[in-house]
Order: structure tokens, then C-alpha cells, then sequence
């Protein structure tokens, strides 16, 4: 008579369950005779990840945070930190997804960077080794007790377990960096600021929310610009969508930076992902929406379509110069584009009425930072039907 039986193993490198300490079992099952288990297990009970890695790249003070506060928002649940953890661990965890700031993996504190005379964007100060095997760890389905840089201190702190979600985010300066680790993302964004925004915005929290003279900025932007340009910038040629953020061509030498032109560029081809078109396309439209439907104070508000190239790469850009005075009239905006992967009508701007109160809600780079997250909630399902899909595949063969 046939008799199944279940035996824990350590040998198999698949997990079939995690435990809060970061060891794995597997249960193998056999049948037929117990005392001659088979050569070979017919059965266990390990299963492909279904976790998907998404790569968000920018300089320091950029918009990361904020970006990241709307991709959760998407999935559903608000990021916090791990509960009961380190309270100046950098991680966030919401329902889905699990996003992991790169800092952690700086391979010297503040005071050996110091020494050493570089900055936390020299290749030299972090550990893309770890890094790797991590976030490959992680997209395989296994936990990592992962390190964390403090803040406030400037030292490397006792690591963190990190389980394995169903949206993986890394977000900081070098995701696009090294080329393994750019391997393992499912999709890539690049956060540009231009110069005078980003100095713009770098006062407004480095003064107001971290006490910092004006002087030390300027000292800090400045000593940074050669990294910065040698070892940050070069990755946005490598990214999937990279939100361009200028100064307004509405008003005739503008220096205050209140008002500003955003570029969505999508590069085209890529899996999983179709970019957002208005009206038409593939067509090249220039747009002044402002009138009975859609309120405009000085200086109005003009969008773009049209296609481009960039680094070599076919890409469609949508762009928007001015800002909002009401949000809830975008729905008439939201009406005129296309390939928004939204679930309902008036999505984008529900996102967008549903979280006002977050830096660049009344401009375009609130639009299209939510424009993405809903492209990449698309893309992440395309991606787990996919995977579902392919065991059923292949027993047909």
C-alpha cells in the first residue's frame, strides 16, 4: 500500500516557509515504501518569488520620499516603519510592498567617509556586493538581515530582517549604478531635478526642517556636483520613465521657481509597460486645456506630446508647464490621455485629491509621479499573471 510522509530538510536551496529568525525549512514528500525513498523527490513544496523589484534613482532631496508615499498609496495601506524595530531604520513596509533606501548599504559611516575624503555617492563608500546578493535574495523569495545606516548618528546600526514582499522598491543614489543589481529590476525611474529647482527645493528642507545655514547648502551642492555628475547622473540613461523637473517656460525670465514644467519621458519597448499618450498616438500635440473646463490663473497651464529620442533610446514625452488652481478639475486633464492603467474613470485624480497636501500636488510632478505608480501597479500584475500563467503552460506541452 502507497504511504506518504513528510520530512523536513535542510538541502534544498528553495524555501517553503519563512521564520521571524531568517532560517528556512523545506518538507519533501515521498511515496510508495518509507524505508527507500525515492532517488529523486516527485513532489516539494517550493514556489517561484513573485516578488517584483523596482528601481527609483535621485540625488538627495529630490522628491524620493514623496514619491514613494504615492506608489504605496496605489497598492493600498500607508508605508511605516517595521514594527517594533530599529526607530531610525529607513525601511518602509505598507500591505505590498517593502521600500528599501540604498543608504544601508554605505560600506563607511560619516566619520570614515570623512577620513577617507569621499561622499556617499563615490562608488567607494557602499557595498553594491551586498547589495547584490541581497535584493537577489530578496526577489528569490528569501529573507536577508539587511544593515542600516542612522541618520542622525552617521553609523552603521545592527542590521534588520527583511522578508520578501510582493513589491520590492530600492530607492537612493545607485540603484541603476552596477549592473547586477540593474539586472534585477523589473522597471526603472529616474527622479531629474534640474539645477535651480533642485537648489530651490534642497533650501526649502534642508533650512526649514533640518536647521541648515544657506551657506552650508551652497557648500554641500557644491561639493557634491562632481560625483553627482560622474557617478548619479549617467544612470538615467538606463532608466524605463524619468521625470524631468525644469523651470516654467510660461513666464519670461522666472527666478522665484514656483512654477514649473514637468517632463514624463517613456522610453518605448519596453515589457510590460506602454507609455501615456494624449489624444493621439505617436502624434506630436501641443495643448492649452485652460478655459470653461479646467480653471487657470497667470500663467495658465500648456501640455506636450510627441515622440523623441533619449540616450540613443525611442521615447514618447508628456509634459505639463504651470499648475492646478483645482484639483478636482483634472478629471477633465485625466478624460484627454490615454494608457493611464487606471481601474475607473477619474482614478488619477482621486490619487491626486486624496493625498493634496503632498509637495508638487498642484503641478506636474504630482500627476506624473501618480501617473507611474498606476503604470507599475499595471506592469506588477501583467507580471504575476504572467507567472501563474506559466506552470499552466507548460502541462499542456
Amino acid at each position: 500500500m502507497a504511504v506518504c510522509s513528510a520530512y523536513a530538510s535542510p538541502s534544498l536551496r528553495t524555501p517553503c516557509s519563512i521564520h521571524p529568525t531568517g532560517s528556512t525549512q523545506h518538507l519533501i514528500f515521498f511515496t510508495g515504501d518509507p524505508r527507500r525513498p525515492p532517488r529523486r523527490p516527485p513532489v516539494s513544496c517550493s514556489a517561484e518569488s513573485n516578488t517584483v523589484v523596482i528601481g527609483l534613482a535621485a540625488d538627495s532631496g529630490c522628491g524620493k520620499s514623496t514619491f514613494m508615499r504615492r506608489l504605496t498609496s496605489v497598492f493600498g495601506g500607508a508605508a511605516a516603519p517595521p514594527k517594533g524595530g530599529n526607530p531610525d531604520s529607513n525601511t518602509l513596509i505598507s500591505n505590498s510592498t517593502t521600500v528599501i533606501c540604498l543608504d544601508d548599504y554605505h560600506s563607511l559611516d560619516r566619520t570614515g567617509r570623512k577620513e577617507q575624503g569621499v561622499t556617499a555617492l563615490d562608488p567607494r563608500a557602499n557595498n553594491f556586493d551586498l547589495m547584490y546578493e541581497q535584493v537577489k535574495a530578496l526577489k528569490e523569495g528569501k529573507p536577508v538581515e539587511k544593515p542600516i545606516y542612522n541618520h542622525v548618528t552617521g553609523l552603521l546600526d545592527p542590521p534588520e530582517l527583511i522578508k520578501p514582499p510582493k513589491i520590492l522598491v530600492i530607492e537612493g543614489l545607485h540603484p541603476m549604478f552596477d549592473a547586477r543589481v540593474r539586472s534585477l529590476l523589473d522597471f526603472s525611474v529616474y527622479l531629474d531635478i534640474s539645477n535651480e529647482v533642485k537648489f530651490a527645493w534642497k533650501i526649502q528642507r534642508d533650512m526649514a526642517e533640518r536647521g541648515h545655514s544657506l551657506e552650508s547648502i551652497k557648500a554641500s551642492i557644491e561639493a557634491r556636483k562632481p560625483d553627482f555628475n560622474a557617478y548619479i547622473d549617467p544612470q538615467k540613461q538606463y532608466a524605463d520613465c524619468v521625470i524631468e523637473v525644469l523651470p516654467t517656460e510660461l513666464i519670461p525670465d522666472d527666478n522665484e521657481g514656483k512654477v514649473l514644467r514637468v517632463r514624463l519621458v517613456m522610453k518605448e519597448g519596453v515589457k510590460h509597460f506602454s507609455p501615456v499618450y494624449l489624444f493621439d498616438e505617436g502624434s506630436t500635440i501641443s495643448w492649452i486645456p485652460c478655459g470653461r473646463k479646467l480653471t487657470c490663473s497667470y500663467p495658465g497651464i500648456k501640455f506636450f506630446y510627441g515622440p523623441d529620442a533619449y540616450y540613443d533610446h525611442e521615447v514618447s514625452v508628456l509634459e505639463m508647464d504651470g499648475q492646478f488652481d483645482r484639483l478636482d478639475e483634472l478629471i477633465y486633464v485625466e478624460s484627454h490621455l490615454s494608457s493611464l492603467s487606471t481601474k475607473f474613470y477619474g482614478e488619477v485624480t482621486q490619487q491626486m485629491l486624496k493625498h493634496a497636501d503632498f509637495p508638487g500636488s498642484s503641478n506636474g510632478t504630482g500627476l506624473f509621479q501618480t501617473v507611474v505608480g498606476l503604470k507599475i501597479r499595471d506592469l506588477f500584475e501583467q507580471i504575476i499573471a504572467e507567472k501563474s500563467a506559466a506552470p499552466v503552460e507548460a502541462s499542456k506541452v
